[in-house]
C-alpha cells in the first residue's frame, strides 16, 4: 500500500469506529450520515478524484508532442485537489504525474523548488508554476492564435 491511501483508509476506520458507536448507542440514522460523510472525505483525498498518473518520463515525452502542461500532485493535497476540482473536465487534457509514486516526479519538483516538494507544480513549456491559479492553467490549454 502506498502513502497516497493512508489518509483516506484513516478516514473511513474513523468514521466507522464513530459510527458504530453512534448506532449502538441508539441513533442509526446520525450514524449512517455521519459514516456517509467520511467515506466522501476518504473519496476527496483519495488518489481516485485525479486522472490516472503517468511517470514523469513519459508525461515529458508526451509534452513535448502535444505542447500540454504536466501537473505533479499527490493525495492529501488541499492546493492539488483545488486545482483539480476548479479545472473540471479539462484536467483530463493535462499529463498528471503523482510524486508519492514516481521518484523522478519527486525530484522534478524539488529541483524546481529549492528542494521541497511544494505542489501543486505545473510545467508549461519546460517552465514550472507552483500552485498556480487554476484559470491561468486551462489557459495554457486553449490553443494560441
Amino acid at each position: 500500500m502506498t502513502r497516497a491511501w493512508i489518509l483516506p483508509i484513516l478516514l473511513v476506520l474513523c468514521g466507522a469506529a464513530v459510527a458504530t458507536g453512534l448506532a449502538f448507542g441508539g441513533k442509526p440514522g446520525s450514524a449512517a450520515a455521519l459514516l456517509l460523510v467520511f467515506v466522501l472525505l476518504a473519496g476527496v483525498h483519495s488518489p481516485l478524484v485525479f486522472p490516472r498518473s503517468i511517470s514523469a518520463l513519459e508525461a515529458q515525452r508526451r509534452s513535448a508532442v502535444d505542447g500540454r502542461p504536466v501537473v505533479y500532485w499527490r493525495s492529501g493535497c488541499k492546493y492539488c485537489l483545488r486545482l483539480r476540482v476548479r479545472l473540471g473536465r479539462s484536467a483530463r487534457q493535462l499529463h498528471w504525474v503523482d510524486i508519492w509514486r514516481d521518484p523522478a516526479g519527486a525530484e522534478a519538483v524539488r529541483a524546481a523548488n529549492e528542494g521541497n516538494e511544494t505542489v501543486p507544480t505545473v510545467f508549461v513549456a519546460g517552465r514550472p508554476h507552483v500552485n498556480p491559479d487554476p484559470a491561468w492553467v486551462r489557459e495554457q490549454l486553449l490553443p494560441s492564435a
